[in-house]
């Protein structure tokens, strides 16, 4: 998820940079080492299933393991990357959402999967095919989250709502943490420098410009990689669409000082000590609806094209089942690379976790704004069991199954 190799075909000035470099000799070394890989193979063994209410008051159903499977949201897509990493026998990791139920009692059921492992520092490459489309009342976001939220810091890298059609990157800390955005694209803008999530504040956030970096841009070519690198110095991300993956990327030799400028770049400097602000962050997908971002009224009520489908957001996605059929995660790979020694550690007990964009945050547990779910049946699904709809299996052992372009 860097802008060296991806630059062969986009032109960007990444390109000049990698260029240069092979010109020059040989490139420079890679400092990463491969930490924790999370794919087809481990991918449901090393995710936990959140089922709480959802912290930012969607209008979802966040369900269980047993439940997802036997309901058919997860699962194993056969893969549609075309060459190098991620190849596509290799399968994908496909998260889904309801589209059948009208009117669901208790939200529009999902998934929100928080890895078991925790990580201070590092490079993580995360290799997506297809992500939520673009739909009224959608909510998805690719994102980490340390313990005693905010003070460990929360990372959001991928999110957006709506219509939504370029990437947001916002971090949330405790007081005290103001960021610059310096080295970032200059397409990229900064919306606001305070990341403290407290009283109105609602994060340091970049809007970048890139039509294909976030929703139906996105998914119309295959994806990409999305590369995050924590250092004591920066917060950076970097994206490469699936036909400009960088060759160290691809290599499994990452190298960030190959890639030119990031999207969005977060410098702390003498405004933020970010050792001090995050720590032990867990990775988290979820895909929620509605909610304290894009159910907000005037966020519903600005977007002309959603405000005339429904007076509400929670009435359009109650209704309308069959728009959300390609909100769906297809994951190739989550890869983490560390200098030196393993970064990946245990996460220690956490308070409530709130996922947060958009709005005044709350640093108390948010109370459910609908009974909790009930308790589902937790005996796997049988073989052959599962919506087929999304064109994969169930998550059980992998077999090959088409896949919508």
């Amino acid at each position: 998820m860097q802008l060296s190799a991806r630059c062969l075909a986009t032109g960007l000035g990444g390109l000049l940079f990698a260029a240069g470099a092979v010109q020059a000799g040989a490139q420079p070394q890679s400092q990463y080492s491969l930490d924790t890989t999370y794919d087809r193979k481990n991918f449901f063994q090393a995710f936990d299933f959140f089922t709480e209410p959802d912290p930012t008051h969607g209008f979802v159903e966040y369900v269980d393991q047993a439940t997802a499977q036997q309901d058919g949201l997860i699962g194993y897509g056969r893969g549609n990357s075309s060459r190098g990493y991620g190849k596509a026998n290799n399968g994908t990791i496909v998260l889904g959402v309801d589209y059948k139920t009208v009117n669901p009692a208790n939200g529009r059921r999902s998934v929100r999967v928080t890895s078991q492992q925790s990580f201070t520092h590092g490079l993580f490459l995360a290799d997506i095919a297809h992500m939520p489309n673009a739909a009224c009342g959608v909510w998805p976001a690719f994102w980490m989250f340390g313990p005693n939220w905010p003070t460990s810091g929360e990372i959001d890298i991928i999110e957006g709502v709506n219509l939504q059609d370029k990437g947001t990157v916002t971090l949330h800390t405790s007081p005290g943490c103001t960021m610059s955005n310096e080295g970032t694209l200059s397409s990229t803008y900064l919306k606001d420098g305070d990341c403290g999530a407290s009283g109105t504040s609602a994060g340091c956030g970049q809007q970048t410009a890139d039509t294909q970096n976030y929703g139906d841009g996105f998914n119309a070519i295959r994806g990409g990689v999305y590369a995050t690198e924590w250092t004591s110095e920066h917060i950076a991300v970097w994206f490469f669409p699936r036909s400009a993956i960088p060759r160290d990327v691809a290599s499994g030799q990452p190298n960030p000082e190959t890639w030119g400028q990031p999207m969005a770049r977060f410098a702390g400097g003498s405004g933020c000590d970010i050792d001090s602000h995050f720590s032990n962050n867990q990775l988290v997908f979820d895909t929620t609806f509605c909610g304290d971002w894009a159910g907000n009224p005037d966020v519903w009520g600005s977007d002309k094209t959603c405000a005339a489908k429904a007076a509400t957001c929670n009435d359009y996605v109650a209704a309308n089942p069959g728009e959300f059929r390609d909100a769906f995660w297809e994951i190739n790979s989550v890869k983490v690379f560390q200098q030196g020694q393993s970064g990946g550690q245990k996460p220690q007990p956490t308070q409530w976790p709130p996922k947060t964009t958009g709005q005044p945050l709350q640093t108390q547990r948010p109370q459910p704004t609908y009974q909790p779910p009930q308790p589902h049946h937790t005996q796997q699904p049988q073989s052959g069991s599962g919506d087929q709809g999304y064109g994969y299996q169930p998550a059980q052992p992998f077999q090959p199954q088409r896949w919508r372009a």
